[in-house]
């Protein structure tokens, strides 16, 4: 005999649930869109009505993905992305590491160490727009413009706050009797880092690095601003279907898909860092 508390109790849990549905299906409902406009011909693009479902409402064609895969502009642009997006994220962790690490074992005088972390923390609400001209002006005089090496820079340095926050909470969750007794046995501090502190946080190592690899992977203002030819990457490349004629949709469709595969594939790849990587590095005061 079921109460009127359990047939309440399973009313919400219905109703959150189709709650969760409807909010994954307005999420998911963009990439599918651009998946139908890849797989259409310019004339599908605009007479094909409903929702667009491949083999229902039109026929399907892989000719755009031919044509973008084909295109010198395209394979460029997904080279740079992959260029700068690893370069930025390999270059945050070598330096936020050992900076999260410190922050985490030693103790600082002046700045404190909960100054230097909020400091840390301010830099990621920054408006990048602040940084732009700037930056601009640097990377012009340095004769960087329109190269790999300014963006993952740039990326690197807006990255850089979230890798030191993250990984010193990690640092800090980690038990520091296992330092302590390689420091014991004759080992330096370093030593007690590269051997016991890098292997434990691993996972949450991974998981701020696929973070920072989306990131940078995804910006778009600087990539605009300091590339005009042969550093533009994915974003840019898919502003870039705009034309004379209006929006090519069908373009655009196959440039957002090849934007998403890269960090989906990481992830996926990832998975098992993630959940117990970003556990262990919550962030505390």
């Amino acid at each position: 005999m079921h109460s009127f508390k359990d047939d309440t109790s399973g009313l919400s849990t219905s109703i959150f649930s189709l709650i969760a549905i409807c909010v994954a299906l307005a999420f998911l409902f963009p990439i599918y869109w651009s998946f139908s406009q890849s797989l259409r011909n310019p004339l599908d693009t605009f007479t094909v009505a409903g929702f667009g479902i491949p083999w229902v409402n039109f026929e399907p064609t892989l000719e755009n993905w031919a044509d973008q895969l084909a295109s010198p502009e395209s394979r460029r642009a997904l080279v740079n992305s992959t260029v700068v997006a690893v370069g930025a994220a390999l270059l945050a962790l070598v330096l936020g590491t050992p900076a999260a690490y410190a922050l985490a074992r030693f103790q600082f005088t002046w700045p404190k160490n909960k100054d230097i972390t909020v400091w840390f923390l301010s830099q990621r609400v920054l408006p990048p727009v602040a940084t732009l001209i700037p930056f601009y002006l640097v990377m012009r005089s340095l004769g960087l413009l329109d190269t790999q090496l300014a963006l993952i820079l740039i990326n690197a340095t807006f990255v850089l706050p979230f890798v030191v926050v993250i990984l010193r909470q990690t640092f800090l969750d980690l038990p520091i009797e296992l330092e302590e007794a390689a420091m014991v046995d004759g080992g330096s501090h370093a030593t007690a880092f590269f051997s016991v502190a890098l292997p434990l946080a691993a996972p949450s190592i991974a998981a701020t690095g696929l973070i920072i690899f989306a990131f940078s992977w995804n910006e778009f203002l600087f990539a605009i601003t300091l590339s005009s030819r042969d550093a533009i990457t994915v974003p840019v490349h898919m502003a870039g279907a705009v034309d004379t004629r209006g929006v090519q949709f069908w373009f655009m469709g196959v440039r957002a898909m090849i934007a998403m595969i890269p960090p989906v594939l990481v992830a996926l790849i990832a998975q098992r860092y993630i959940v117990r990587g970003l556990t262990l590095g919550a962030v505390k005061g």
